[in-house]
């Protein structure tokens, strides 16, 4: 569909909301598509990550799925299947379970993360391109205020 132009007062009147959805989801296709070509879904991405000690964990210790599905909450997709993601990962060794269930990163799943984790700057410029750092703050300024004015919150 052709991008039709429309003027700074016409822009003003628009919902926020929509704008918001429509970026969300263009954001994350072309995140997940980037990491689909390097043979990774986002969900098996984030798994690696919430279980390393040098990412999102503060300890590295293991963790049973209902604790990172919980973990996950604020940005996993209705559409995302963590227990099919993680038994692929232990399928190719980025992952074991424990007796008791909990899910532990093994050293090939840390050196995965850290190639999949090297592509996140080649696809933040492609998506920050002719944005710039202060465009880019004021958006996510007004983004935290609509949340607010919404009643919701922002972490940090």
């Amino acid at each position: 569909m052709p991008e039709q132009h429309l003027s700074d007062a016409e822009l003003a009147a628009q919902p926020a909301a929509y704008w918001t959805g429509i970026a969300n989801e263009a954001l994350v296709a072309y995140t997940r598509a980037r990491l689909a070509e390097k043979g990774c879904t986002q969900p098996q991405f984030w798994l690696l990550r919430n279980l390393s000690a040098d990412d999102i964990s503060p300890d590295g210790a293991g963790m049973t799925l209902p604790e990172l599905q919980e973990a996950m909450a604020s940005y996993i997709r209705r559409e995302d299947d963590l227990v099919s993601d993680a038994a692929e990962l232990v399928r190719r060794g980025w992952l074991r379970q424990d007796a008791g269930g909990a899910l532990w990163i093994t050293e090939e799943g840390e050196q995965a993360r850290l190639g999949l984790k090297r592509n996140a700057p080649a696809i933040r410029a492609v998506l920050h391109a002719g944005i710039s750092d202060e465009d880019y703050v004021t958006t996510v300024k007004v983004l935290r205020r609509f949340i607010r004015n919404a009643g919701g919150t922002t972490a940090p």
